[in-house]
């Protein structure tokens, strides 16, 4: 739904246009009403109206009128969230179900779901917790491919070659494979936020507890099964390492398409920066098991707008099929419950940002 400021616009242009003698600024202003006017209707793109809104913003508050803005604010609307899971469709029963949901309770019953809000203030720092030691083989690097959700870079499993270890986590976890969620538009696309801020986009690397289980569908059953490190990435400069996995995304358009992808080390994916939050939580595809032990890095990763506008070329359907964009494949956040989120680095660090800016790693 749009605000209405039709009726703000021809208020604000009959106060300006007696005024000709606030110079050429104020008719400017009037000439961007008018565009403002002519435009506004049900099928307008919301954002050009936003920018066009902005500029007379701009051109009111250098001139002598600048006190009509206050009669004339910019609605604070942005567009909701979407999302291609089960929420939109639950409340907005018009919108097509993803398959991957079809067969999923609506309500889950569990009380460790992931994604959550992360709230900075609100996680506790754990002296106790390790750094978080990653050694992965890029040799152990098979393929990429389109499962109609996301698309996932898999790797040989059978042995320790690609592990973490540390952090949190009581034994060594193998890697298995990594995908990313992203939005429609940059505003959105992470799956877990901090203090209610999204990221355009967000990387799993998805891990397996190889001491305890024998496999990896067995692990991704049971506690402590899973370990799951999150990256934020966020627009920024271009990603060189990044654009080799992107070039390959025109090969693997459509749903159940797969190409080798070879020697990638998926390390170079990661921040710098060792800060991390965990938590215990669950995937966030079905079957939604509450096996997951969550390593959320703190600093996020830059890549470019281009980069990411390839993921959003990729398609949840198949050759033949009606094309349906693969956007928004995130899932609604869940309630923290009655969990602890803990921090490997301190509070003071963290909150006193506002006095020394250099401090504030991951706004």
């Amino acid at each position: 739904m749009k605000p209405d400021v039709g009726l703000d616009l021809m208020t604000l242009r009959s106060q300006l246009e007696p005024k000709p003698r606030v110079g050429c600024l104020t008719g400017c202003a009037i000439q961007v009403i008018t565009f403002l006017q002519a435009i506004w209707g049900p099928e307008q793109d919301f954002r050009l109206i936003m920018v066009v809104m902005s500029s007379l913003r701009a051109i009111l508050q250098a001139s002598p009128c600048r006190s009509l803005w206050r009669r004339f604010q910019i609605p604070t609307f942005m567009p909701a969230r979407p999302c291609s899971l089960y929420t939109c469709t639950y409340k907005t029963r018009n919108r097509a179900l993803h398959p991957l949901w079809e067969s999923v309770d609506l309500v889950p019953v569990g009380e460790r779901q992931s994604p959550i809000n992360i709230r900075w203030r609100d996680s506790v720092f754990d002296p106790a917790l390790k750094p978080l030691t990653v050694s992965y083989d890029p040799t152990t690097c098979l393929h990429v491919w389109n499962n109609g959700y996301s698309f996932l870079v898999e790797f040989e499993d059978s042995t320790d070659k690609s592990v973490i270890k540390g952090g949190p986590l009581e034994d060594n976890y193998r890697l298995k494979q990594f995908h990313f969620h992203w939005g429609a538009i940059d505003a959105w696309g992470s799956e877990h936020t901090v203090d209610s801020k999204c990221y355009p986009a967000e990387l799993h690397l998805v891990h397996w507890n190889a001491v305890k289980f024998e496999n990896f569908e067995d692990a991704a059953l049971e506690e402590h099964g899973l370990a799951v490190i999150g990256v934020f990435l966020k627009l920024g400069k271009h990603h060189q390492e990044l654009q080799k996995l992107v070039d390959t995304l025109p090969s693997i358009k459509h749903k159940d398409t797969l190409v080798e992808f070879g020697s990638f080390d998926p390390s170079c994916l990661m921040p710098a920066c060792p800060d991390y939050w965990t938590y215990s939580g669950s995937l966030t595809t079905p079957p939604l098991s509450e096996s997951v032990t969550w390593i959320i890095k703190k600093q996020p990763v830059e890549v470019d707008h281009d980069q990411l506008e390839q993921f959003r070329t990729l398609l949840f359907t198949s050759e033949g099929e009606k094309e349906k964009r693969m956007v928004d494949n995130f899932r609604p956040l869940q309630p923290l419950m009655n969990r602890t989120v803990r921090s490997s680095f301190r509070h003071d660090y963290v909150l006193n940002y506002k006095r020394n800016p250099s401090l504030q790693l991951a706004k």
